[in-house]
């Protein structure tokens, strides 16, 4: 292969390399002008190029190599000897492997003009009119140089970068009609020889024979290309060839379906999914409330030094630390250059497909397997054997550090970085978890960003990491605060519009908030919610305001016994005590069996209820959740003899043991769905939309774990 470097004095300079050794390298995507224009092969050879219209790109793309640190860079005009019809070949059979293979891929739009809207009007609300117009959408060897690469970043007539592939995505689907899937990287075997043909419809090639030659990338085909046989025949040879290879396409797609099973038993939860829904119940990401960790120095230091491989962000319960990791979240995700392959996990105690070491690491590997399929080989051929029972048996996390370590060793991984949020909710095996971090930052093959609170056992462990750096939230007390201070205003001005308030009480809330926020977003966010309630009337506002103490738990203390004096006072109490020690969310349905049901006459009725204890707990989507881990610890731990006066906790595991085996004698029964066919398979049952069923879900899964954890008490005494 070769390639080209810039010269002292931006003279081009070919070199040539063995396929063993060749050096990481960007790659420039562009329209061909005229003949007269480009700079070919024998031009270089001949030192007679700057007077070419297409120096200025060609100069563009090993200047903004340099930029991205790469000395090398690939341009398909001159580095393919194209007076060679056996190096044409093999540059035509090999073009999409050396754009997928490339670091960057820079797509120079020519047609495209950054600056040319009006005087009044900014320059990025009229460049996509232009972006969707290109040529560059038109042409033929474009498509593959669009899919191929991992990372695409495209630039207009004055090389003013406009996006990359990844944030224009939807842009780019609405102008090729290509699915946002194929656009990923690795994932293009998902889609059929058909679909991908499909992908070049009404793409224009300046030689017949190119719209068949440059499908052979995009269609995994390898053939000779013989220029004189036209595009009709070109294209009924690639048809030939098709056929002939329609065994092994279909090896493939069996390939790609077991694959698919193997992510699919491998996902415990999808953390992309945990993050929509985490910024969906908090209200949406204020950017202005983290963009100050962007500019602090051992941030700063964690991204920028290569031996600065794991940043461990620590603070108090409520200071925003899993909002600040979804800001940085985003920012690393929307990188115009060297974007990282970055893989996520939030940690939730309360969840047991959130809170365990082994759930940890099948979430980091799926996203790494999401963005890079390829990657998959290191845990497929474990799974054929194994099975599901490869992510859940007693040695799924040996397995899974061991495919974890091979995936990090894989050249193909590019930079990753792992983010792992609250690591004091991962319940499970939080020893080994944080060992293996410790471990793998230490080896420095990808960054680790994790958070938990100030817990001295979290410290100790974290001590094995060579490299680490320690960012304190309440050492950035000034930078916290600002924070709070931009979302207190954001949230009071929410209280203003739904409350209709005044100039004055609306300085009030802002004063009082700053004043007694103590650098707590939760408390902020708390206090709102209570504040936001119908029965708060604006004129009654500020007087409800100051009944809230300062502090986190000064703030539960007053909920509890604001609960305590309401008529439903001993149901709150009941509900509060089920939900503290069940070992997932229960629906509304579930809870109705695990509480006195003479206390209400309905759903609607316990739902109202669990509504009244707003300030520890939420419902979402019919299940029933902890605002936040604080408010569980507060009741498991503070006021034990108050939401578990009989007995404690061990007493009311066994109250739910024994409730549970009652409801089941109850409700369980041969043939529940009344099928008469005992040889009906569950996957055929269609369950009617009123479930009986579903009521019984937690108790038939979770009795004996209630009755263990019941007797374990009693043993130890």
């Amino acid at each position: 292969m070769r390639l080209l470097q810039l010269g002292a004095r931006n003279e081009l300079i070919l070199t040539q390399r063995r396929a063993d050794d060749i050096p990481p390298y960007a790659i420039l995507s562009h329209t061909w002008g005229g003949d007269e224009d480009e700079i070919t092969f024998q031009d270089i050879n001949n030192r007679c190029y700057d007077h070419r219209l297409a120096y200025q790109k060609i100069l563009f793309c090993g200047k903004q190599a340099r930029r991205d640190g790469l000395e090398y860079f690939w341009v398909d005009t001159c580095c393919i000897d194209k007076s060679s019809s056996a190096e044409l070949t093999e540059a035509i059979n090999s073009m999409f492997r050396w754009y997928q293979n490339a670091q960057k891929c820079y797509a120079y739009l020519s047609d495209v003009c950054y600056n040319d809207g009006l005087a009044d009007e900014p320059a990025r609300s009229t460049w996509k009119i232009g972006f969707r117009k290109s040529r560059w959408f038109t042409r033929g060897w474009t498509l593959q140089e669009l899919i191929a690469p991992s990372v695409v970043e495209f630039f207009s007539a004055e090389r003013q970068f406009l996006g990359k592939k990844t944030t224009l995505e939807q842009l780019i689907h609405e102008i090729t009609h290509i699915p946002i899937r194929a656009l990923q990287p690795g994932l293009l075997q998902e889609f059929d020889i058909e679909s991908r043909m499909s992908w070049a419809n009404n793409r224009v090639t300046s030689r017949g024979e190119d719209k068949a030659y440059c499908l052979f990338g995009i269609l995994g085909v390898t053939m000779p290309s013989n220029y004189g046989e036209g595009e009709e025949g070109a294209l009924k040879r690639l048809c030939r060839e098709l056929a002939v290879d329609q065994g092994r396409l279909s090896e493939d797609a069996q390939l790609q379906e077991s694959i698919n099973q193997c992510l699919a038993d491998l996902r415990v939860s999808n953390p992309q999914d945990d993050k929509s829904r985490i910024l969906s119940t908090k209200g949406g990401l204020l950017k202005d409330s983290f963009r100050w960790i962007l500019e602090n120095t051992d941030f700063k230091q964690w991204r920028s030094d290569k031996n600065s491989s794991l940043l461990w962000i620590k603070g108090d319960p409520g200071k925003g630390k899993t909002m600040l990791l979804c800001g940085i979240t985003d920012e690393l995700e929307g990188l115009s250059t060297n974007q990282p392959m970055l893989s996520y996990f939030f940690c939730q105690a309360t969840d047991r497909n959130l809170n365990n070491a082994t759930a940890v690491l099948r979430g980091l590997i799926y996203m790494l397997v999401r963005q890079n399929r390829s990657l998959a080989r290191h845990l497929h051929e474990e799974w054929k054997v194994a099975g599901s029972r490869l992510f859940e048996d007693a040695n799924a996390w040996n397995a899974l550090t061991r495919i974890l370590t091979l995936m990090l060793q894989d050249r193909q991984s590019h930079e990753v970085v792992f983010v792992i949020d609250a690591l004091d909710e991962c319940s499970d095996d939080l020893p080994k978890l944080i060992n293996f971090i410790a471990q793998q930052s230490s080896k420095g093959n990808a960054k680790w960003l994790v958070s938990s609170r100030n817990w001295p056992q979290i410290e100790d462990m974290l001590s094995a990491a060579s490299e680490k750096v320690r960012l304190s939230l309440e050492l950035n007390q000034d930078s916290v605060t600002a924070a709070v201070k931009v979302y207190i205003r954001h949230k009071a001005e929410e209280l203003r519009v739904a409350k209709n308030l005044d100039d004055e009480k609306y300085s009030q809330l802002i004063d009082y908030m700053n004043t007694n926020a103590d650098s707590t977003f939760l408390w902020v966010a708390l206090v709102v919610q209570r504040l936001k309630d119908a029965k708060v009337r604006a004129r009654n506002i500020l007087r409800e305001l100051y009944e809230f103490p300062p502090g986190l738990d000064p703030f539960y203390q007053r909920m509890l016994g604001s609960i305590h004096d309401s008529l439903d006072a001993e149901l709150c109490r009941e509900i509060l005590s089920v939900v503290s020690i069940t070992y997932r969310p229960v629906s509304l349905a579930e809870l109705s069996l695990l509480v006195d049901p003479k206390s209400f006459d309905n759903l609607s009725d316990l739902e109202e209820v669990v509504q009244l204890c707003g300030s520890f707990l939420t419902i979402r989507d019919y299940f029933v959740y902890f605002v936040h881990q604080s408010a569980k610890d507060f009741l498991t731990t503070e006021v034990t003899n108050v939401v578990f006066p009989s007995g404690g906790i061990p007493s009311k595991h066994r109250g739910l043991a024994d409730l549970s085996i009652k409801v089941l004698s109850q409700h369980l029964k041969r043939d529940p769905y009344d099928l008469q066919d005992p040889g009906t398979f569950v996957e055929d049952i269609d369950p009617p939309a009123l479930d009986t069923l579903a009521p019984l879900r937690y108790s038939c899964v979770y009795w004996v774990d209630h009755f263990i954890d019941g007797r374990s008490h009693d043993s130890q005494q």
